[in-house]
C-alpha cells in the first residue's frame, strides 16, 4: 500500500500547489476591530517564523493525511491496492486508529528542535479532515485517546496537550489546527448516503436536526480546546468549503479558493462562526481566528499555501509551506534544502508574511533525522541574521535583484544577500531603490567591520572587506543600515 502512494507524491505536490495558487488573496480583507486581537496580531507579525505539524493514524501507511477516503479526490491520491472498494477501503483506513501507538513520542525533542531553529509559534493538528483526534477528546470515541486506541493507557495519550505544553515550556507561542469538516462523524457524512464529495452528503435544511447536532458537535470540541491546552493564541481552522453561503444569491465570490477546482456546494454549510469565535475568545482574550479562505470577520490572517506571494500584501499573512514535499509523513520523503528554505524565509518576511513550515512525525511518534539537521542548520543562521527577521515589516522596494529588505520598527534596514550555494560574499553589492541617509553606520551582522557606501548610477553600492568576504558566510548576509533617506 505504501509503495503505490508514494507514486503518487509528485501529484500530490502538483495539486496542492495548483489548489494553493490564489487561496482568495485578491479578495477583500476585513480587518478585525477587537483591541486585543489586533495586538496579538501585530505580536504574531514579530514572531516570522513558526512550526505547523501534521499527524495521526494515517501516518501508518506514509499516506496523505485524510484525502483519500474523500471520493472526488480518488486520483491524486488514489486508494491502494488499485480497485479496492470504497467501503472496503474506508474500513481499512478507519481501522487505522487501533493500531497507532506512537510509543517515541516525544514533543520535548521537537520543541527543542524548533526553538534552536528560531521559530517562533507552533500549530498542531488537533484533528484533520478524517475526524481523527488527537487529544483526549469527549465528544469521540474516535481519537488516539479512544476506548479502541492501542495509545489508551499511555500517560501520553492526551497528545495535543503533550504538545502543546511541551512548546509552551520552550517559551514557543501555541496554535491549534481544526478541521472543520469531519468525515467520520454520522451529523457530517450521515452513513444513510454516500459521500459524494468533500461536503456534509445530506440536505441540512430537510435534516436540520441533524446539522445542529454537528455545530453542537463542532463548538463542544473547541471549546475543549480552547479550555484544556493551556494558552492557545491562534484557532487556525482548514476546510474552507465549511461555511454560510447566500443561497438565493451564490456569486463567484462565495465559493472558497480550496473549491475552486471541484463541484462548488449549493448548501449552507454554516457552523456558526460568530459564537464559536465568541466562545472561544471568552476562555482565549485576543486569540486570532484564521478561517482559512473564508473571506469575512474571521479570517484575520491569510495562508497562502505552498506558495510566495509576488508582492507584499496590504495584510496579515502566512505562507505556510513543507520542510519535504509532503504535509504528512512519507518513509523517504526528499527536503527542501537548507539555501531554499532560508530564502524562502527571507523573501517571505521581505513581503511583509510569516512563513510557517510543516514537518510530519512518523507512525513511532519521531521525526525525521533530516528534519533534526534542517531545523539546525537554519538555527545557526538565526542566531547571526535573526535580527534581520524577527520585528520586521516589508519595505519598498522590498526586493531587487538577489538583496531583500526588511525593516525594523526603529527605522533600521536590513539589506539581505542571496547566496547561491557554495557563493562567497561578492566585493560589491550593489542594489537600487534603497539608500543609507547621510552618516548612517552600514556593518553585516556578524561581523564589526564598517562597510563602505556611495551612490552611483546603478544605485547604492557597498564595498565589502575581504575579511568580512571571507567569513565562509552560508545562505544569505544580513547589511544593517541605520538609517535611510
Amino acid at each position: 500500500m505504501r509503495k503505490l502512494f508514494l507514486l503518487f507524491s509528485s501529484a500530490l505536490l502538483a495539486f496542492s500547489t495548483a489548489n494553493a495558487q490564489d487561496h482568495g488573496l485578491s479578495q477583500p480583507y476585513i480587518p478585525e476591530t477587537d483591541k486585543a486581537v489586533l495586538q496579538k496580531l501585530d505580536e504574531w507579525q514579530d514572531w516570522k517564523f513558526g512550526m505547523i505539524i501534521h499527524w495521526g493514524a494515517y501516518s501508518q501507511w506514509g499516506v496523505v493525511e485524510s484525502w483519500s477516503i474523500c471520493p472526488e479526490d480518488e486520483g491524486w491520491t488514489q486508494r491502494a491496492p488499485y480497485g479496492i472498494p470504497y467501503y472496503d477501503y474506508l474500513k481499512k483506513y478507519e481501522a487505522l486508529s487501533t493500531t497507532f501507538n506512537p510509543t517515541k513520542f516525544d514533543p520535548s525533542k521537537w520543541a527543542k528542535a524548533a526553538k534552536g531553529a528560531g521559530m517562533e509559534y507552533v500549530v498542531f493538528t488537533t484533528k484533520h479532515h478524517d475526524g481523527f483526534c488527537m487529544w483526549d477528546t469527549k465528544q469521540t470515541d474516535y481519537s488516539i485517546a479512544g476506548p479502541n486506541s492501542a495509545f489508551k493507557n499511555d500517560p501520553r495519550k492526551n497528545v495535543a496537550k503533550e504538545v502543546f505544553t511541551a512548546f509552551q515550556k520552550e517559551g514557543i507561542h501555541t496554535g491549534a489546527y481544526f478541521s472543520k469538516p469531519d468525515w467520520h462523524n454520522e451529523n457530517y457524512w450521515w452513513s444513510y448516503f454516500p459521500p459524494k464529495d468533500r461536503h456534509v452528503n445530506y440536505d441540512v435544511v430537510k435534516y436540520k436536526d441533524r446539522w445542529n447536532n454537528f455545530k453542537e458537535f463542532t463548538y463542544k470540541q473547541i471549546e475543549e480546546l480552547m479550555t484544556t491546552m493551556g494558552k492557545i493564541e491562534i484557532l487556525w481552522l482548514d476546510g474552507g468549503w465549511v461555511r454560510a453561503r447566500k443561497q438565493d444569491n451564490k456569486k463567484e465570490n462565495d465559493i472558497t479558493a480550496a473549491e475552486i477546482d471541484t463541484r462548488p456546494s449549493k448548501q449552507n454549510e454554516d457552523i456558526d462562526m460568530a459564537g464559536i469565535t465568541k466562545m472561544a475568545r471568552s476562555h482565549q482574550p485576543g486569540l486570532i481566528v484564521v478561517d482559512r479562505a473564508v473571506h469575512g470577520p474571521f479570517e484575520n490572517y491569510r495562508t497562502p499555501e505552498q506558495q510566495i506571494p509576488d508582492k507584499p500584501l496590504s495584510y496579515p499573512w502566512e505562507t505556510c509551506m513543507t520542510m519535504a514535499n509532503s504535509w504528512s509523513y512519507v518513509p523517504d520523503d526528499k527536503y527542501k534544502s537548507v539555501n531554499k528554505l532560508i530564502h524562502n524565509l527571507v523573501d517571505i518576511v521581505a513581503k511583509g508574511g510569516n512563513y510557517l513550515l510543516n514537518v510530519g512525525p512518523g507512525p513511532d511518534g519521531q521525526l525525521h533525522e533530516e528534519a533534526y539537521t534542517t531545523m539546525t542548520a537554519i538555527g545557526d543562521w538565526m542566531k547571526t541574521n535573526g535580527a534581520a527577521i524577527y520585528g520586521t515589516r516589508s519595505v519598498a522596494p522590498y526586493k531587487d535583484g538577489k538583496v531583500c529588505f526588511t525593516r525594523k520598527k526603529d527605522g533600521k534596514v536590513y539589506a539581505i544577500y542571496l547566496l547561491d550555494e557554495g557563493e562567497q560574499l561578492p566585493a560589491q553589492v550593489v542594489f537600487s531603490g534603497m539608500k543609507p541617509a547621510k552618516g548612517a553606520k552600514v556593518t553585516v551582522l556578524g561581523a564589526k567591520e564598517k562597510i563602505s557606501w556611495k551612490a552611483t548610477a546603478a544605485g547604492t553600492q557597498l564595498t565589502i572587506p575581504a575579511a568580512v568576504q571571507q567569513k565562509g558566510w552560508k545562505h544569505a548576509v544580513a547589511i544593517q543600515i541605520s538609517a535611510v533617506e
